[in-house]
């Protein structure tokens, strides 16, 4: 039996590393991470951590040699070295010197990993078992049981339908309306609308307001990836599966279950991966590529698109099954041309978080400012403002409200979404959007020097998608992505 309450430190100078670890492992342990040995002194200085996942390789110190303190100062500690590298003599020092009791080497296998910090965890109950402890170790659990309930409780609020800006004669109303009788009950969930419209924002309210709440809640944007890796990210791979799998890899699905998974883009899947979704759908379970066995799975299913799936039916595009499988509760969600009356507190919001993010404290937007952004179309939507806020925040100088001259010049000369192009013909809004989109992009690779990860994760595509867009914008000089 593990314990459940078990704290793990995770000691790694790559930020990178140490949310890989923790998305693998939060679901069944307090996990906490640390930059160096001084951060991790810390950490254990004043938590009761039963094992630590440490770095081999880091400036100034070892993970050998922060671990040989570790052992005599926190000898009850159960103590793994991670390492790229598999050098023996590290791994004879770290075995004779540190107590090491585990070397795990990179790239480390997630199913792997949580068998190995749960033996951990086990190994350390049972020595304080052994040496009569357990009424120590009681009251640290139950401290613990706070810690994680608080955290929870936190992110319950975050995500919850009461965050979503709208005014009360919003056409969003409605669409929340559905969505709060929808997380009752353990249907599928389709959300439409365009992109950027908030799809995913009200999946997640969904999830905190179901029976499922305090378990995973995990995204895959399906129009990201080809079919095989698709497959692999969603339902998992053996080693050798296919050229490129050089590890076993758990699947979104195994991941999420008895939690909720949002398949986002779900339009842009093909006829031959929609044979092998609806068959998980069908039978609750999946079968990582190049396993013998499946594997029983019981996850709930939100998804989206901006596309007209039933014209995607009629077209023979989508399969007319699986739409009904995933449309058990069809939700629209409003474009943001749609309820203008909403942008005035939508961007307050908005400017509060950025305010968060970048370490400012700006005060608001000029009168001028938000009647210019009432006049405007908005094809990018929530997505849109969000980037336009974030830019006009950037070139701001101090804290006054941000003034119209800040914005966009599509914004400031009231542009419309239909414009007229030089041969006189109306431009596309596919064309407009992808414009929005490509600026967008651009923007956010330069506030991260190009650093293709952390542009990910703020525009909320998978590296693969962004860099797919990349080459789709033909923005050369992002491609190189070594230093990420």
């Amino acid at each position: 039996m593990t314990n459940p309450h078990a704290t793990v430190l995770v000691v790694d100078d790559e930020v990178r590393s140490i949310e890989a670890i923790q998305r693998v492992l939060s679901d069944e342990f307090e996990v906490i991470g640390a930059r160096n040995a001084k951060e991790a002194e810390e950490v254990l200085e004043g938590e009761m951590v039963q094992v630590i996942l440490c770095d081999q390789r880091m400036p100034g110190e070892s993970g050998v040699d922060f671990l040989k303190r570790v052992r005599e100062l926190w000898p009850d500690t159960i103590r793994i070295i991670i390492s790229g590298y598999t050098d023996s003599g590290d791994i004879i020092e770290g075995v004779n010197n540190a107590g090491i009791y585990q070397y795990i080497t990179k790239p480390w296998s997630p199913d792997k990993l949580i068998a190995c910090v749960r033996e951990s965890a086990n190994l350390w109950r049972l020595q304080h078992e052994v040496t009569d402890m357990r009424i120590e170790v009681k009251p640290a659990s139950e401290a613990l049981q706070k810690v994680i309930s608080d955290r929870r409780r936190n992110q319950a609020q975050s995500f919850s339908f009461d965050r979503i800006v709208h005014r009360a004669d919003s056409p969003l109303v409605n669409s929340i309306a559905l969505a709060r009788r929808a997380a009752r009950y353990d249907v599928s969930v389709l959300v439409t609308g365009a992109s950027g419209t908030g799809k995913e924002l009200l999946a997640r309210a969904i999830h905190q307001e179901s029976a499922r709440a305090d378990k995973t809640f995990v995204v895959e944007n399906c129009g990201a990836l080809p079919d095989e890796l698709l497959e692999s990210e969603l339902f998992g791979c053996k080693k050798g599966a296919y050229t490129g799998a050089y590890q076993d890899r758990i699947g979104l699905f195994e991941l999420a279950d008895n939690g909720t998974i949002f398949l986002d883009e779900i339009g842009e899947t093909s006829p031959a991966f929609q044979v092998k979704l609806l068959r998980v759908l069908q039978e609750g379970e999946i079968r990582p590529l190049g396993a013998q066995r499946p594997r029983k799975v019981n996850v709930r299913v939100i998804s989206a698109t901006n596309r007209d799936l039933l014209a995607e039916v009629a077209a023979g595009r989508f399969r007319r099954d699986l739409y009904y499988r995933l449309a058990a509760f069809p939700i629209h969600m409003p474009a943001l041309s749609d309820r203008i009356e909403d942008i005035p507190a939508l961007a307050g919001r908005i400017l509060t978080q950025v305010n968060q993010s970048f370490n400012r404290q700006v005060a608001g937007f000029h009168p001028r400012t938000l009647d210019l952004m009432t006049s405007y179309s908005w094809p990018g939507n929530v997505r849109e403002l969000q980037n336009e806020i974030q830019r006009m925040t950037v070139l701001s100088d101090g804290n006054e409200p941000l003034p119209p001259e800040l914005l966009s010049p599509a914004i400031r000369n009231g542009e419309v979404t239909a414009t007229q192009t030089p041969d006189g013909g109306l431009r596309l809004l596919k064309d407009m959007v992808e414009e929005v989109e490509k600026a967008a992009i651009e923007a956010s690779l330069a506030r991260h020097d190009g650093n293709i990860s952390r542009t990910a994760e703020e525009l909320g595509l998978s590296r693969v998608g962004l860099r797919s867009k990349i080459e789709r914008y033909d923005l050369r000089r992002y491609r190189d992505d070594e230093s990420d």
